[in-house]
Formats: C-alpha cells, structure tokens, sequence
C-alpha cells in the first residue's frame, strides 16, 4: 500500500511539472501587441521575445511584412540598428533589427514598427520572424490553419486579426480633429461661465452707483 502511494505522488508530480512545464514552453516565442488592429489605420505593433536560442543572446530579428502593406516603418530605437527590405511593388517587404549589445536570455527585447495593412488584406496576418543569436537561430515562421489552435504550433509566428472599428469620419466632419477639438478645446460657455458673467457685471453697476452718489454728497457739501 505504502509503495502503491508513493508511486502514486511520484506519477502525480510528474504529470503535474508536464503541465507547468506546457504553458512556459509556449510562450516562449516572438509575440506581438495589440493582436487586433483596424483595417483602415496604421498602427503602431511591438514585437517581443525575452529568450535567446537555448541559452545564446539574441543579436538580430528579421521580421517579415505581409504582402501589399502600404505602411511598414520601423521605429527608432537606439538599442537597435534598422535595414529595410523593399519588394518589387515598392512596398517593405521585410524590415531587420539588428541589437546594438545582444540581448541576454532572460530579458525582455522589443522592437516597433508602424503599420497598415493592404485594403484587400485577408482577416488573419502573420509576420514571419528570424531570430539569430550569437550561437543558433529560431525560426517563427508556422501559421495556424483554418480550424487549428494556434497554441498548438511548436514556433508560431506573430499574428494579428484585422477588424473595421476604425472611424471613418463623416462628411462635412473634419474626423479627428474635430473630435479633438471638442474634447480638449473649451466651449464659450466655458470661456465664459454665465453666473460670473452677471455677478460681475452688477457689481460695476452698483460700483458706478455709488460713485455716482458719492460726487453728488461732495457737491452739496461744496
């Protein structure tokens, strides 16, 4: 009996460190943020990683641009040295960071880029990823087919969902700036609050009364 439980707990620890083990190994991998972009705006994605290639510091990612994208421009960052890669339709077909001190495993690494994608973009993008370090390479390149759960694949690559919350403005609007506008910008009952506005003007009424007074008891005394 003794035994019997003893292999029990061993059998239960090891399946319970397999499910532990599970989630870190698949977060292991190039993410990026936010996952959910509007069609019809640019936006600004970050892709991030905080592990090497087993042990070795990241030197390099080689991000792949979806097809037809119009707007593909990587951020400054002094941390990271930039190369773009244009495809024959002139638009950035891949963009390179390159670290200016590799970064340790471990610790978090993130590069940026602004984005838009082409009109006619299918709902589901992915960006292929290259990861070099000092010693090996990871290649984040599968893409979930339709029906198949993402967080089944052994090196994902970053994705995102396109969605149509992006506003489009009105005619005769002026969009955004009117928006800002009327949100940061105060209205002329706010320039001019109306109780201060009477109060202060019945206080020069009563002010001129009484200098009005005044001048005649000066008179009579004269």
């Amino acid at each position: 009996m003794t035994i019997s439980l003893r292999r029990g707990a061993i059998i239960a620890a090891i399946a319970a460190g397999i499910v532990i083990a599970t989630p870190a190994m698949a977060s292991a991998h190039v993410g990026v943020s936010p996952d959910a972009v509007p069609r019809d705006a640019s936006t600004l994605l970050t892709f991030s990683f905080s592990h090497g290639c087993v042990e070795s510091p990241t030197t390099s990612l080689r991000i792949t641009i979806p097809d037809g994208s119009p707007v593909a421009d990587p951020t400054f960052d002094a941390a990271w040295d930039t190369q773009i890669e244009k495809g024959a339709d002139g638009y950035t077909s891949a963009i390179t960071y390159t670290a200016v001190r590799p970064v340790p495993q471990g610790v978090r690494g993130a590069v940026s880029l602004s984005f838009r994608p082409a009109e006619d973009a299918p709902e589901n993008l992915a960006f292929p990823v290259e990861q070099t370090c000092e010693t090996g390479t990871n290649e984040w390149t599968e893409v979930a087919k339709k029906g198949q759960d993402p967080e089944s694949l052994e090196s994902p690559a970053p994705a995102i969902t396109l969605t149509k919350t992006a506003t489009t403005p009105v005619a005769g609007d002026h969009g955004d700036h009117a928006d800002a506008a009327s949100d940061d910008e105060p209205s002329t009952a706010d320039a001019y609050p109306v109780v201060p506005t009477v109060l202060g003007a019945g206080g020069l009424v009563a002010g001129i009364a009484s200098l009005v007074v005044a001048v005649a008891a000066y008179r009579r005394r004269a």
